[in-house]
């Protein structure tokens, strides 16, 4: 079969190591005049293609007055974005007025009537491209921005770089996941709490939330305390306040992947409390509420944080929208959220960006006013689910939130023993709790899958029973941001 094919009038020149295909100047190693079609298409080297079959521009700018219709070809961009020059105005055709901005400039509808914005699927497709065989050596890359810049209107499958959580992002037809996920291991840690009161333990003990068993030991904490909080990155884990039988400032940390005791990492901002509710992203650790004795004894509104992977005292970050302690606390990487606590019980839920310091703003309400919680919460980077505590008497119930919109908390199920502060930490995928107070201490390990509803089912035992504790993992839903 002949290797070159040629039509009858084409410029085709091979000149100085320079291919051109229509024109008789080659510029580059190809230079091709016109619109080119293949398949398998193989390159070596950085190569950019502006006139491909499949490829579109990284955004399209329109410099001059135009009428967009369906098939006019000017209708896609990689970055989702179409750029109309100032003073210049487009009419729309055959689409809807909505919501995805098209830039400076105006856009008149078939009904009269001018907006600043146009909706349409054929007008405003990003990540439009689609590519039968694509080999590429050296260099590829995907559409990328900032959270709020995700492609509009996304199809499952599509790749995204995420300049904020700094990792590549596919669209699974529900939400953006992240791709590295998969490469943590899922390993739990649960720091102190008590068997009987005035017997609080120091113990650290772990276990893999993706293996169903008991629990192991990891190590010690710096101190005996219950009544603890906690969070982590994919990397470190941090035991934060409690009391023994006095409250501490104190905030440990150690190495997730590998056992052995904890370390000193600094003190809480102001002052020694505990029921303290704790969440994180992958590099900042956040602590909402308490209680503190100190001078007689005060429940506190204080937010402060730290950055995990130094060393140091808290810092102030604000204050909750309701002051309180034993409130249930998660993340999915953007925002905290604190729901529930003690003042007396509270059905609040309260929401901060994790990114940005400043005052907690309502977020909606449990199903039921509940205290006693803390701990026994643990999210993904969609849901943030809640159990047990009191009202007013132990009880068992399992609420859930969609973190990224407000709203009030939904029915989930319920908890395989009835009990109040228990331990809670999560991968992606699945959820757990272990140990608590029912009212004695206990070594029920159980979970449920956190995108489904149901009762939680039976995971193993604590190897030492324990409550008014607290824990961690390297693979929660907080991960990936900042």
């Amino acid at each position: 079969m002949a290797n070159i094919r040629r039509e009858f009038g084409d410029d085709l020149t091979l000149k100085n190591d320079n291919l051109g295909i229509n024109t008789t100047t080659a510029q580059e190693k190809i230079d091709v005049v016109g619109v080119v079609k293949g398949q398998d298409l193989y390159t070596t080297g950085v190569s950019s293609l502006t006139a491909y079959e499949g490829f579109l521009r990284a955004d399209n700018q329109i410099v001059e007055s135009t009428t967009l219709e369906f098939g006019q070809g000017l209708k896609s961009s990689l970055s989702g974005e179409i750029i109309v020059g100032t003073g210049v105005t487009v009419t729309i055709g055959i689409v809807g007025l909505g919501t995805a901005e098209v830039g400076v400039g105006n856009t008149t509808g078939a009904n009269g009537k001018t907006a600043s914005n146009i909706d349409t699927t054929d007008i405003n497709l990003a990540g439009g491209s689609q590519i039968e065989c694509l080999k590429v050596y050296n260099t590829f890359t995907p559409p990328n921005g900032g959270t709020n810049e995700r492609p509009y209107a996304p199809k499952p499958g599509e790749l995204y770089y995420n300049y904020d959580f700094k990792t590549i992002e596919f669209f699974d037809g529900y939400g953006w996941r992240q791709v590295d996920n998969t490469t943590r291991s899922g390993r739990m840690l649960i720091g102190g709490g008590y068997q009987t009161p005035g017997n609080q333990l120091i113990d650290i003990q772990s276990f893999n939330i993706n293996i169903l068993g008991n629990s192991i030991d990891f190590g010690d904490l710096t101190d005996n305390r219950s009544n603890i909080a906690s969070c982590s990155s994919s990397i470190r884990g941090l035991f934060v306040g409690g009391a023994n039988p006095s409250y501490k400032n104190i905030i440990d940390y150690v190495t997730i992947s590998s056992s052995g005791n904890a370390i000193d990492f600094g003190d809480l901002s102001t002052t020694n409390r505990a029921y303290i509710g704790a969440t994180s992203s992958s590099t900042r650790g956040i602590f909402g509420g308490g209680y503190t004795s100190s001078p007689s004894g005060a429940t506190v509104n204080i937010i402060d944080y730290v950055e995990i992977s130094t060393i140091g005292n808290a810092l102030d970050f604000g204050d909750l929208f309701t002051g309180r302690y034993s409130a249930g606390a998660v993340s999915n990487g953007i925002r905290a959220v604190w729901a529930g606590g003690n003042t007396p019980g509270k059905s609040i839920i309260d929401f901060v960006t994790i990114a940005s310091k400043g005052n907690s703003v309502f977020f909606g309400d449990l199903t039921y006013a509940r205290r006693n919680a803390a701990g026994a919460s643990f999210s993904s980077n969609v849901r943030g689910v809640f159990a047990g505590g009191r009202h007013p008497t132990v009880v068992g119930q399992i609420d859930y939130i969609t973190i990224a919109s407000e709203g009030n908390a939904i029915y989930f199920g319920d908890l395989s023993v009835t009990r109040q502060r228990s331990a809670g930490s999560s991968t992606q995928i699945r959820g757990v709790w272990a140990g608590g107070n029912t009212p004695d201490s206990s070594n029920v390990i159980d979970y449920v899958t956190i995108a489904s509803t149901g009762n939680a089912t039976d995971f193993g035992d604590l190897y030492k029973d324990t409550g008014s504790t607290a824990g961690c993992s390297d693979s929660h839903g907080g991960l990936g941001g900042f």
